[in-house]
């Protein structure tokens, strides 16, 4: 891991502490360090060198036992003994600083036990079978997973396969990932003795994938730390500018927080709620990204309030006390309580002004909720045990799998593709594009289940992250019970139904493509589209994408070899060419009254598309020129209708009885085999007028079991 010393002559960073270790002196690391050499105190006691980590551990589990505590530091003192920092200082003063971050964010103590140990068994001749037989099979497995994250660590060239590793130990199990992530933040802080190339290179990790990853495990207080520390590295100037304004800030005379926070205790004190109301000062990052914003920054722009209190319902409380004593700014109010943020975090943000226009954000969550939005998933405990089992546990196995219940739906995702990812560049591209996402939707499939998807995600992805690489026969979906396309974006709470096909070796349209942002769905389709090249040429052409909607498929059905022939293009006329030879396209079936354009093809023939198919455009990008057409006096029309609906008896006698009351004559018909009691039935009908389109749609509509009608749309790929 090779943790670098502080040059004490680089700035860091001041980043605000929370209210609970303002009254605790500073840790020296380097008299630690000293103590360190002097080795375990006296029989019983525990060493002096980790009495910060014991007590801000005894902070959060007064109940704790702490005697793994006490012999993971004996192993690791003696195991790094006569291992030196760069600085000069001994080397165990690494694994305690990582350990103490973890400890005051209230980790429980395997994971504390696990993080003194994290470097022993890649540093020093402590194997992993001594760890598991000491400290047991869970220990064991939390140092294995950050001992190969670290193998490879800091290699230009082998960044994405370590953040592979990263992400497939991280899943079995988040400890892993929250040790990396205060490891990382350690040596950060201690990054100035390094060369300058060295340092903005492991910045720039940092920031594009750590900070990412912190974020969406919820451990907001490494989060903002770390983003200081990349932003003091990358963009110097910026930082210094920010950090004279923080100063500047501090010496003014008046205090409009101060004036904001005490005028909001007198009103809850009025109300009689119980609330704490503390000042938020912002860190480095968040005050530059406000002075971008804004402009000139005011003295409330330099921080927040957060109102503290013991109920969810005492949230709600102290919001309406606020909105009627004060004037709120309502577009700066945010329920996260309701709808938590993917990353566990909930609280109520809003925003109240005073007559000189100074403006104040306010959070407003419970302390439980405060505790989760500062710590993540390192604030929810052991996931693998509940409380009574802490003393007596069995432990798994080191290699059995591992399911974690803390696990959130987008690291689930992540640890899917990861597998499918065809290489590591792809898998790299793909992670950071898909760490970029900051919310996540919850959509529901008909039979109630969920589907966890990143926001902007389109039905695409719903169907990729539903059925995987049998997506790839996806012909369209319903949201919410109405049909739509594929390239449909989706909302929070939308009921997605995907329209599956029925051939075997359907294929997906590199179309899809522009519509997927989920990694799954993404190589899913880079990987077929590569897989078979000469499908993909096809597709490009023009010639072969008219031809495709041109040729009959199960849902347009030949006509009958016994029935009329059919005449189509009879009604259309087109301007310049009036004797040409008119095909109406079979993709989209334009009937009389619908709005048409047409584009010539081989052999002169026209095929005539309504304005709105997607091949129009997949046409006219390939260079095509539209050609001017318009419907002749001819009203008769032949049209092809998809009906879907329940398996009942006589249902298609029933259905076909309705159609012909209409005036519809048949020329083709197919049924497809139930799936899951839902028939699909197809339809090509010769209609007298086309105005009786929307009553023969109706009325088939009607007919009972039959629970959608619709113009047959084939190849849908948007």
């Amino acid at each position: 891991m090779s943790a670098e010393a502080t040059n004490p002559a680089t700035p860091g960073p001041v980043v605000p502490a929370a209210p609970r270790r303002r009254s605790r002196p500073r840790i020296d690391l380097r008299r630690l360090g000293r103590a360190a050499l002097l080795g375990p105190a006296s029989r019983g006691r525990l060493p002096d060198a980790i009495g910060h980590v014991v007590e801000a551990h005894r902070a959060h589990h007064p109940d704790a036992d702490l005697e793994p505590l006490h012999r993971a530091y004996v192993l690791a003192e003696s195991s790094h003994r006569g291992q030196m920092r760069k600085s000069g200082e001994p080397y165990i003063t690494h694994p305690l600083a990582v350990t103490l971050i973890l400890a005051e964010l209230g980790a429980e103590t395997t994971t504390l036990t696990a993080s003194l140990l994290h470097d022993t068994v890649e540093d020093t001749e402590v194997t992993l079978d001594q760890v598991g037989e000491q400290f047991g099979a869970e220990v064991r497995y939390i140092v294995d997973g950050v001992t190969k994250l670290e193998k490879v660590d800091y290699g230009a060239a082998a960044e994405p396969e370590t953040f592979r590793k990263m992400l497939v130990a991280t899943g079995n199990d988040v400890r892993v990932m929250s040790i990396k992530l205060a490891d990382r933040l350690h040596n950060m802080r201690t990054l100035g003795v390094m060369r300058p190339e060295k340092q903005e290179r492991i910045a720039k990790v940092t920031r594009d994938v750590l900070i990412p990853l912190a974020e969406r495990l919820g451990v907001q207080a490494l989060k903002t730390e770390l983003e200081d520390l990349v932003f003091a590295i990358l963009h110097p100037e910026e930082y210094e500018h920010t950090r004279e304004l923080i100063v500047d800030n501090a010496s003014r005379a008046d205090d409009p927080l101060a004036e904001f926070s005490e005028a909001m205790r007198v009103i809850l004190r009025d109300a009689d709620i119980q609330a704490e109301v503390l000042i938020r000062p912002r860190h480095f990052v968040s005050v530059h990204r406000v002075g971008r914003k804004r402009g000139r920054l005011r003295g409330s722009d330099f921080g927040r309030l957060l109102v503290l209190v013991n109920e969810d319902a005492d949230c709600y409380a102290v919001l309406g006390e606020l909105h009627t004593c004060m004037t709120p700014v309502v577009s700066e109010f945010k329920d996260f309580i309701a709808v938590p943020k993917f990353n566990l975090y909930q609280s109520l943000h809003t925003a109240v002004a005073r007559d000189d226009g100074q403006v104040v954000e306010v959070l407003i969550r419970t302390h439980q909720m405060h505790k989760a939005a500062e710590a993540g998933v390192i604030a929810l405990g052991n996931p693998y045990v509940g409380p009574a089992e802490d003393q007596a546990r069995e432990a798994a196995p080191a290699d059995e799998e591992r399911v974690d219940p803390t696990r959130p739906g987008w690291l689930s995702r992540l640890l899917d593709w990861q597998e499918a990812a065809p290489d590591p560049d792809t898998f790299w591209s793909t992670l950071r594009e898909d760490l970029a996402q900051d919310r996540e939707i919850t959509v529901f499939r008909p039979d109630g289940g969920a589907l966890g998807l990143p926001d902007g995600a389109t039905c695409v992805d719903a169907a990729y992250a539903q059925y995987g690489e049998d997506a790839h026969a996806c012909i369209g979906a319903r949201v919410n019970g109405r049909l739509a396309t594929l390239s449909t974006v989706l909302r929070d709470g939308d009921t997605v139904q995907l329209l599956m096909g029925q051939d075997p070796a359907s294929e997906p349209s590199r179309e899809w493509l522009e519509h997927a942002h989920t990694p799954a769905a993404r190589i899913a389709i880079q990987r077929w589209l590569a897989a078979h090249p000469a499908s993909a040429e096809r597709e490009e052409s023009a010639e072969t994408v008219e031809a495709a909607t041109a040729r009959p498929t199960a849902e347009a059905p030949e006509p009958a070899p016994d029935s009329p022939a059919p005449r189509p293009g009879a009604a259309i006329t087109v301007v310049d060419r009036p004797d040409a030879t008119v095909r109406l396209a079979g993709c989209c079936t334009p009937v009389p009254a619908d709005d048409v354009t047409g584009f010539s093809v081989r052999g002169g023939v026209v095929t005539v598309h309504r304005a709105e198919c997607s091949a129009v455009a997949r046409m006219a990008d390939a260079g095509r020129a539209e050609v001017d057409v318009r419907w002749g006096d001819t009203s008769g029309c032949r049209v092809t209708l998809v009906a879907e609906s329940f398996g009942r008896p006589h249902l298609l006698a029933d259905l076909t009885e309705a159609m012909a009351v209409e005036g519809a004559e048949i020329v083709s018909a197919t049924v497809e085999p139930p799936s899951q009691q839902r028939v699909r039935h197809t339809y090509t009908v010769q209609l007298p007028d086309a105005g009786h389109l929307p009553t023969l749609i109706r009325a088939m509509r009607n007919v009972p079991g039959v629970y959608d009608v619709s113009r047959a749309q084939h190849h849908v790929t948007a």
